[in-house]
């Protein structure tokens, strides 16, 4: 059983295009979104016209909570110079668009056929704003993950991809499709984006149980391009990542 696992495209239709593309070449069985699918990016539309072609599970992140109720975005800690950008989305979406968001899960089980569990959610698995690092301490990691079934976590939120086994447990992050980070996000740095876009492979075949974080290169100049028609807020910070 192979599970491709995808999160934070943030809009970025360009770099989900070349993953959907690799995901197609590795033949997987399911893909499970887990979450912030449409805010920042110039292109929502097109990322939610993608995510509905095929039959996936999808997670509600913080950002597409803030899609559907702009007025807690300070609650979902989106921070007050990208609450224009929310709004820029919001004013895209199409009433079906809206629906199919409020459709996410807030979390997802799987058990593959040699009996291991695993839970997919955002940030943790009680919380959208939890950010699960390499470098989370212990005691925070057993109030997150204290009292469930599963032996491996997987979620998204912090843009940068991990393999880290705790105990008996395996705790991993796919990355971000749209918002790669080269390092954690930190109060008064500003992240810098990668150039490549990331996601994750689970297969479970026999006795063999394995994860493959998985980087795509997308095109860049394509992805600029539509920034600089989009009339996006935050055209300028999408702009610096690039060098433009």
């Amino acid at each position: 059983m192979r599970i491709a696992f995808i999160s934070d495209i943030h809009g970025n239709f360009t770099a989900l295009e070349a993953v959907i593309k690799d995901i197609k070449s590795q033949r997987v069985d399911q893909i499970i979104s887990l979450g912030d699918t449409v805010s920042l990016g110039p292109q929502p539309r097109k990322v939610l016209d993608e995510l509905r072609t095929f039959n996936g599970i999808y997670i509600v992140g913080n950002h597409d909570e803030a899609i559907l109720a702009p007025e807690r975005a300070g609650q979902l800690e989106i921070a007050e110079h990208l609450v224009p950008d929310l709004h820029w989305c919001r004013e895209r979406l199409t009433s079906e668009d809206f629906e199919f968001i409020k459709s996410f899960k807030n979390t997802h089980e799987v058990t593959f056929p040699n009996g291991v569990q695993l839970l997919a959610f955002h940030g943790s698995p009680t919380s959208r704003t939890d950010i699960i690092q390499a470098t989370t301490p212990p005691e925070q990691l057993e109030k997150y993950f204290s009292g469930y079934e599963a032996s491996v976590f997987i979620g998204g939120h912090s843009h940068i991809q991990m393999h880290r086994r705790y105990g008996k447990l395996l705790i991993l992050n796919s990355g971000s499709v749209g918002n790669a980070f080269e390092f954690a996000f930190s109060p008064g740095n500003p992240p810098h984006l990668l150039p490549w876009a990331e996601y994750a492979i689970i297969d479970q075949s026999g006795d063999s149980f394995s994860v493959d974080l998985r980087r795509v290169k997308f095109d860049i100049e394509k992805l600029v391009s539509e920034v600089e028609k989009s009339g996006l807020p935050g055209t300028n910070w999408w702009l610096q990542q690039y060098q433009k």
